[in-house]
């Protein structure tokens, strides 16, 4: 047992009083106002040019990004083949409409496809059905968005020994509500009979499904039941919400089509380029058994290149190298995989007239596309057989195709790689604090060795949420280390980039979405306000405060589409407390206007906030306008905030941009 202290009379009151006396020292201390000065040095003979492909996206399927995602196919299992080649096999999620003496369905071999063999015969065994029939449905990814006067276009392979009459039509989850419906007539014939028509919609449901029914006994087959809107991106298979997300980022390049989706748990489930090409009835589809989901690969390689150029974007082609999670090819017979990574290129950058190219061809797109980057594997640098069958792919490649960039999946950040390579890859997934004392992550990287692609980046785990303002803060103040280290860094991709509500595989992600909504988390928001910085010029940033740990910084000239330049000034303040802070600029070649000059906060009341489809602008960025501007000027940031200031420059400014960017160019020929 401890001992027993005295106090006197006197004693306890004199600490009462130091007691207090400290607290209003403390409350004093927490009061004094933080401050910091900003220091940017925009003298021309400093600044530098960011590679053009700085910031970009990378997608990979999981999550059902993909399918039931990006890719507009309302049919989930099309083809009837996702329960694989064997017969009797599980067609989920095709259900049966009518009892079981009145119906009966299962799979057979019997498709005239031969890359997906697998068709489905149904029997209608009633001679006196139901008024509405007896049959099948789909209801798609988690229901079918089907929207009022919209057009949805039906594609589906039958055939029948006696003429069937068939009516196709979308409907409420229950069958209860019929929004489009359409009369067929089946010719009664051995041979299978493609059919294609237009279905209108006359109602909203956003949960909808696909219905084929019929009165009549018989036998029907049916086989690659295709639901596409009418009104995709581009007419190319996208949903245009979607893609309008990944617009509004303004990427410069794109990294497909994984990740951990292109190894595969194991090889034979790994992403195969060749059966992911031509056309969508014979791609043969397969299951993506790291993520654990059936795709019918209608997203193939050709429609990853062919996003690439919608976006506008650079493709990044990431190729399997003999390895999975659990098996590996030996070096010595890695050959065939090369061969066929060899074709891929010859596919994608061929002429119309070359084996592969002339496929490309014949799917749309006479001309090559400009396929320049290519990964080596993904996150295989540890294992047994990567450095020697990455030489052979390097090699192979090299002599074939002298202009593709080749990316290791080994990090050369902190040490050179002991084998040859344009770029190294670097994945960063960790807590909000970590990821925010990264930002000096590449100052100390050589700059003789090959150029880093960030190509997998986010704050993930306990205080990442489901996309937390915290999170996105830390990735700001991460990214303001790229754009100052961007002569050694080349390419940084958030990841993942998008999460189907009702399949989250990985958590956070940069878009949610579902069957009809989506909406940004703050990492999202927060890209938006780098999305200018490729191709700009980055100046050196000084920051002086003794809180400055709390404190990132860069800043960047950049030109809008009507040729106006400005000085963009990005300050995260990951501290919990305001900062007042002095900005003040050297080198500017031109005067600061108020007139076009703003400010854009990103920030909320807490900083674990997120967004939600109730709520999908809780936490989003938020512009003014600025009125006491000049090369010194004293601003605010708010607690746990990223501010972008974007200081409108005199035209004079436009002539030494164009200077200082020709005099780049003439250095890099």
């Amino acid at each position: 047992m401890g001992s027993k202290e005295c106090f006197s009379e006197t004693t306890i009151p004199c600490l009462l009083l130091l007691f207090c006396l400290g607290c209003k020292c403390l409350a004093s201390e927490f009061a004094v106002t933080q401050t910091a000065t900003v220091k940017v040095d925009a003298t021309p003979e400093l600044a530098r040019k960011i590679p053009d492909t700085l910031f970009g996206l990378f997608f990979e399927e999981i999550n059902h990004a993909g399918a039931g995602g990006i890719w507009a196919e309302l049919v989930s299992n099309r083809g009837f083949e996702a329960g694989g080649p064997h017969t009797p096999s599980n067609i989920h999620p095709w259900s049966t409409i009518g009892d079981d003496s009145s119906i009966f369905v299962a799979t057979d071999r019997s498709s005239c496809f031969s890359r997906n063999i697998i068709a489905l015969r149904m029997e209608v065994l009633c001679n006196d059905c139901p008024a509405d029939g007896v049959g099948i449905y789909n209801p798609g990814f988690w229901g079918m968005n089907i929207e009022d006067g919209k057009t949805y276009n039906l594609v589906f392979y039958v055939k029948s020994p006696e003429t069937a009459d068939l009516r196709v039509s979308l409907t409420s989850p229950d069958g209860l509500q019929n929004l489009a419906s359409i009369n067929i007539t089946v010719s009664g014939t051995s041979n299978w009979i493609k059919m294609e028509h237009k279905l209108v919609a006359e109602g909203t449901n956003r949960t909808s499904r696909l219905q084929i029914t019929t009165n009549k006994k018989g036998v029907i087959w049916f086989d690659q039941i295709s639901l596409m809107p009418a009104d995709t991106y581009r007419g190319h298979g996208f949903r245009t919400d979607l893609i309008s997300m990944l617009l509004d980022l303004k990427p410069r390049f794109l990294r497909f089509p994984g990740g951990c989706f292109v190894e595969g748990e194991w090889l034979r489930n790994a992403f195969r380029w060749r059966e992911s090409i031509g056309p969508w009835e014979e791609r043969p589809g397969h299951f993506g058994d790291v993520w654990h989901y059936w795709t019918d690969d209608g997203l193939g390689y050709y429609e990853y290149l062919q996003l690439s150029e919608d976006l506008g974007a650079a493709p990044v082609w990431v190729f399997n190298n003999g390895i999975s999670h659990h098996d590996e090819v030996d070096t010595a017979v890695i050959a065939p995989f090369v061969k066929d990574v060899l074709d891929s290129l010859e596919f994608a950058k061929g002429s119309a007239n070359s084996t592969w190219g002339s496929v490309r061809a014949a799917m749309g797109h006479p001309e090559p596309f400009p396929l320049k980057y290519v990964a080596i594997g993904n996150e295989d640098c540890w294992k047994k057989h990567y450095r020697g069958n990455y030489l052979k792919f390097y090699n192979a490649i090299r002599e074939a195709y002298p202009d593709i960039q080749m990316i290791s999946n080994c990090d050369g950040s902190s040490r050179r790689l002991d084998h040859p390579a344009d770029l190294f890859d670097f994945h960063v997934y960790t807590d909000s604090r970590t990821l925010f004392s990264m930002r000096n992550t590449f100052d100390r990287t050589s700059r003789d060795g090959p150029k880093a692609f960030v190509s997998e980046y986010a704050v993930w785990q306990h205080d990442a949420g489901k996309g937390s303002l915290l999170a996105s803060l830390a990735e700001a103040a991460f990214l303001t280390g790229l754009e100052r280290n961007s002569d050694i860094v080349q390419m940084a991709s958030y990841a993942p980039l998008f999460v189907n509500s009702n399949d989250r595989k990985w958590n956070p992600d940069a878009i949610v979405f579902n069957t009809w909504q989506h909406y940004g988390t703050p990492s999202y928001w927060m890209q938006t306000l780098f999305r200018e910085s490729s191709g700009a010029m980055v100046h050196p940033v000084a920051i002086n405060s003794r809180y400055s740990g709390s404190l990132a910084a860069s800043a960047i000239t950049w030109q809008d589409s009507g040729n106006n330049s400005f000085l963009r000034v990005k300050i995260v303040n990951f501290g919990r407390h305001t900062v007042i802070v002095r900005i003040s600029t050297i080198g500017l070649q031109a005067s600061v206007n108020a007139l076009g000059s703003t400010a854009t906060v990103l920030t909320s009341g807490n900083v674990m906030d997120e967004n939600s489809f109730s709520h999908p602008k809780k936490v989003v960025p938020v512009k003014r306008q600025l009125r006491n501007v000049a090369e010194s000027m004293q601003v605010s940031l708010a607690p746990r905030s990223l501010t972008s200031f974007d200081l409108a420059l005199a035209q004079s400014k436009l002539v030494t941009l164009a200077e200082k960017n020709d005099e780049y160019l003439r250095s890099e020929i």
